[in-house]
């Protein structure tokens, strides 16, 4: 290995123990560390990566395990949709790897991460019990995880994360951007044009 997958391994792997203690900020932090990482390696002169995208895909397991260690621990249709969405995705690395191809990744998207972090955020804000006591009364309705609520949670995931998976692995449209660019971006789109 090189120092900069060194480098990258140790950033992915600390960013996804959180998850462990606290499942809805360290998810958060983990997928934020999970996608600013191309940046890192565009930033970093250290060696280099050989082949980033396995590498990524091979480091996106650690997060994902840690995710699936909280899932487990559930109860009912949260944790059997959280591992079979966790299996389906495990599918689409393995068709990624024995093709080498990124697009394959389109048709796998990691729906598992955004329902770790529904579910997660469900129980961090209680919504699950929160309004159980006064839906009579004009309140929210508490999740269930059934029907409706399920097509609708699904609907929204599926409408957040393809494009994402089709910038990242399709278009490939953060491949050639490093850190110091993005935070150029940032500066100009932020400062008046004098």
């Amino acid at each position: 290995m090189t120092t900069e997958e060194i480098i990258i391994a140790v950033y992915r792997v600390l960013g996804s123990l959180p998850v462990l203690f606290f499942p809805f900020p360290g998810a958060i932090l983990a997928m934020l560390v999970d996608n600013f990482d191309v940046l890192l390696k565009g930033t970093l002169d250290e060696g280099g990566v050989s082949n980033y995208h396995a590498f990524d895909k091979w480091l996106d397991l650690v997060y994902m395990v840690t995710f699936l260690i909280v899932a487990l621990r559930w109860q009912g249709a949260a944790r059997n949709i959280a591992v079979g969405l966790f299996v389906y995705r495990m599918i689409g690395v393995v068709a990624f790897e024995v093709t080498q191809n990124r697009d394959v990744l389109i048709f796998f998207p990691n729906l598992f991460e955004f329902w770790f972090v529904f579910v997660a955020g469900v129980k961090f804000f209680r919504l699950d019990e929160r309004w159980r006591r006064e839906p009579r009364y004009g309140g929210l309705v508490p999740f269930r995880y059934e029907g409706g609520q399920l097509a609708v949670v699904f609907a929204v995931m599926l409408a957040i994360k393809l494009p994402q998976e089709y910038a990242l692995h399709v278009g490939r449209w953060l491949d050639r951007y490093t850190a110091v660019d993005t935070v150029e971006w940032f500066w100009r789109l932020m400062t008046p044009p004098f």
